[in-house]
């Protein structure tokens, strides 16, 4: 390193700044640009819609590959241990139909005084209760004996019994966690299931379970039936014996009241009864009604007869004798007649046809008095006939009133009897059926398939558990990766930059191997640390419109991240391209850049602001051709009062005339007023992230805080970056040493003067 050119200076020796100058004249100084709009604006993150959505969830899984494998391979080791651990289980199936009403073989066999289930699936669903009960799994355990025997304990949780108290008990649990009942979805059938370590002890016990269900469904009819017959019995000589009170209380009370019911007194309702003296008045007064009847009969022929002659009566008429007399002296008369022509009424013929026709006249009215009397006798006789039913019939209204009276309480005896032996015939009845029933023993399940001695094991399943796994090491891998990406605030990969501040990522630096330094790595030419500046030289120079700005700040977030390498190695990238260009150890309370080769720090910027030295007398040669240094010299006690100054323009307008680019290795953002100061004083502002170090909120910040100043921030730089860490191309090792050693010589010379050139043109024509 050549020493500063000042007062101190050997007599004779120029300054490396002015000789440059002398070679080749500078460039003109660019004008400082706006800032751009760089922030992530509502309608650009509308625009990226799902697709960077998906895309940015892409990057976090890739991001973790390596986590989202781990839990893979985790979750896969733990299935086949799992899989290799499990003890080989066999389960056995026997398949029952359960009919909602069992066949009826008498029309009561439906009415026994047992709980009525449900008709649809709460039927249903308590047999399926029944067949999970501890009373089944205790049957059964009885019907095999596997309390008694230790086996079955040890084959089912490889241990044996924990006491002998509680062996039954353990047993019943175990039947009961090893049982499954697995309906048929529309059906009838249910499957029984068991599960045990031996294939025929399965089957044993799933058919086990299935005959005892069938068992205790008859045993349950048996002792509904058992208990009707009993409740029956007793209700039956409870109401026997209810009836003979009730019948001994009914004669007695008759008996004492004179009460004779008779049977059979109503033609109508032969089982109907009535009492004696009812009879007698219904008796008596179908007589009166006759009698009656015979009066006004007998009444009325009278009257007509007393009306009448006697040969005009109806009875007369209707009376033989008087007929033939009537016949007979209806011939005389004719006779009488005819021989009045011939003779004269005092002939003896005539008198004596006279005297014949006078005692057939006598006659005549001999019968028709008669039969007028024995009509008065008749009408006297049923007048008298009526008159005596008439007497009787009001002397028993009296007797059937009164007993009608004495009565009511016989026909309460009478019913409660009647209601005695209605019941008395029912219960017997049922008691019949029921004992008939019981004996039928009818049920509503059958079994449909035997449970046999499954060949392969049921579990562990390989394929399954592995899938599993897999899955759950996906799902939890997954989870891992989104949780760290969510609690882990540092910006790790390229892919973070643009969602913690909204920058364009101009650039990523590889991190460098164990023991290799910073400047060790930027003198070889085709070291990626040097072929990742090279990037990043080519991304500021189409940064802006007016090509790599001339004035460039280098600062960061935190302390440390490389920003003095950063500003160094640009520098030293543009030099080999032709430019001249100037490094300025702007931290003037932490400098670091006079160590990258042990430059002199006695004279830097800080004289430079004070007007102590020149810029002559501050810049150094580097070992680079066409760079040059200023370190930071004395630090000095207020450094941002000293950088807001106006020396500090001064000096970038000095230096214009002798570089064609500035770049400034300045302090963090975070908590000093330098960086901002610097930041709004120069034509462009890189921002350098260390990757793993600095965090999204603290790149936010820092970025808002230059916002504030009005900086031009071009991008940001990501350092440090391990080359497997966001799948960023093919590696950085790879990419940035990719090919031959690049030939600097006579293109990006070429390239490097139109740039000049052009410059020079838009300055001369301004």
């Amino acid at each position: 390193m050549g020493m500063p050119v000042g007062a101190d200076a050997e007599p004779g020796r120029r300054s490396p700044l002015v000789e440059a100058r002398r070679s080749a004249p500078p460039a003109p100084l660019g004008q400082r640009l706006p800032a751009p709009d760089w922030r992530l604006d509502d309608r650009r993150e509308t625009e990226a819609g799902a697709a960077g959505d998906v895309f940015q969830y892409c990057q976090i899984l890739l991001k973790h590959r390596w986590l989202i494998a781990g839990a893979l391979a985790a979750c896969l080791t733990a299935g086949v241990a799992v899989t290799l651990l499990t003890p080989p289980t066999y389960t056995a199936e026997a398949t029952l139909q359960i009919d909602r009403e069992s066949a009826k073989v008498v029309s009561g066999a439906d009415q026994t005084p047992t709980d009525n289930l449900a008709s649809g699936e709460e039927f249903f669903q308590t047999q399926y209760g029944l067949l999970r009960s501890r009373s089944l799994a205790n049957r059964v355990s009885g019907a095999l004996a596997l309390a008694k025997n230790d086996d079955f304990v040890v084959a089912m949780t490889g241990r044996a019994p924990r006491r002998a108290v509680k062996a039954e008990s353990e047993v019943i649990d175990l039947l009961q966690d090893h049982l499954g009942v697995v309906p048929a979805r529309g059906s009838r059938l249910v499957t029984i299931r068991f599960s045990s370590p031996d294939a025929s002890l399965s089957a044993k016990i799933a058919n086990a379970f299935a005959e005892n269900f069938i068992a205790a469904g008859l045993d349950r009819q048996f002792e509904s039936a058992s208990y009707a017959r009993d409740f029956l019995e007793h209700r039956l000589a409870e109401v026997k014996a209810k009836l003979e009170d009730s019948e001994r209380g009914l004669v007695a009370y008759a008996t004492d009241q004179q009460i004779i019911q008779i049977s059979g007194a109503q033609p109508t309702n032969p089982d109907a009864t009535q009492s004696l003296a009812g009879a007698n008045l219904e008796a008596l007064n179908g007589a009166l009604a006759t009698a009656t009847a015979d009066r006004i009969r007998a009444e009325e022929h009278w009257r007509q007869a007393q009306k009448t002659s006697g040969a005009a009566l109806q009875e007369a008429l209707q009376n033989p004798t008087v007929q033939q007399i009537s016949q007979q002296r209806a011939k005389l008369l004719a006779d009488y007649q005819d021989k009045l022509s011939v003779y004269k009424p005092d002939y003896p013929d005539m008198r004596q046809l006279k005297a014949q026709i006078d005692e057939t006249t006598k006659q005549l009215k001999l019968q028709t008095s008669g039969i007028r009397s024995s009509l008065e006798g008749q009408y006297h006789i049923a007048l008298k006939n009526e008159e005596s039913l008439a007497t009787q019939v009001e002397a028993l209204k009296g007797k059937v009133l009164d007993l009608r009276g004495r009565s009511i309480r016989y026909t309460i005896l009478q019913r409660e009897v009647d209601t005695n032996r209605t019941l008395y015939a029912g219960l017997l009845q049922r008691y019949k059926e029921v004992g008939v029933a019981g004996g039928l023993a009818t049920n509503n399940v059958s079994i449909v398939d035997r449970a046999v001695a499954p060949p392969f094991p049921s579990r562990p399943k390989p394929a399954s558990n592995l899938l599993l796994a897999a899955l759950a090491g996906l799902v939890l891998g997954v989870g891992l990766a989104f949780a760290r990406e969510v609690l882990d605030q540092a910006i790790r990969t390229p892919a973070d930059i643009g969602p913690a501040a909204g920058l364009p990522l101009l650039g990523v630096t590889p991190s460098l191997k164990k023991g290799l330094l910073a400047r060790e790595a930027l003198a070889d030419a085709r070291s990626p640390l040097v072929e990742s500046y090279h990037s990043l030289r080519s991304a500021l120079q189409f940064s802006t419109t007016d090509g790599f700005p001339r004035t460039l700040l280098v600062t960061s977030a935190g302390p440390g991240g490389g920003k003095t390498t950063t500003a160094f190695a640009i520098g030293q990238s543009l030099a080999r391209l032709g430019f001249r260009a100037l490094v300025v150890d702007a931290d003037l309370r932490k400098p670091s850049l006079h160590g990258l080769f042990g430059a002199d720090t006695r004279v830097g910027l800080s004289n430079l602001l004070t007007g102590a030295a020149s810029l002559q007398e501050a810049a150094q040669a580097a070992p680079q051709p066409n760079l040059f240094v200023v370190t930071s010299g004395p630090l000095p006690p207020n450094p941002a009062e000293l950088l807001a100054g106006t020396r500090l323009k001064q000096f970038i307008a000095e230096a214009g005339l002798f570089v064609d680019m500035v770049i400034f290795d300045g302090p963090p953002i975070m908590g000093l007023a330098d960086a901002p100061v610097l930041s709004a004083a120069v034509a462009g502002t890189l921002v350098v992230v260390e990757a793993g170090k600095t965090s999204r909120g603290q790149l936010k910040a820092a970025v808002d805080r230059l916002a504030m100043s009005n900086a031009h921030v071009l991008g940001a730089l990501l350092t440090r970056c391990a080359p497997a860490q966001g799948g960023y191309g093919y590696g950085y090792g790879n990419d940035f040493s990719y090919g031959a050693a690049p030939d600097l010589s006579a293109e990006l010379r070429l390239v490097g003067l139109k740039a000049m050139l052009a410059r020079a043109k838009r300055v001369v024509a301004a």
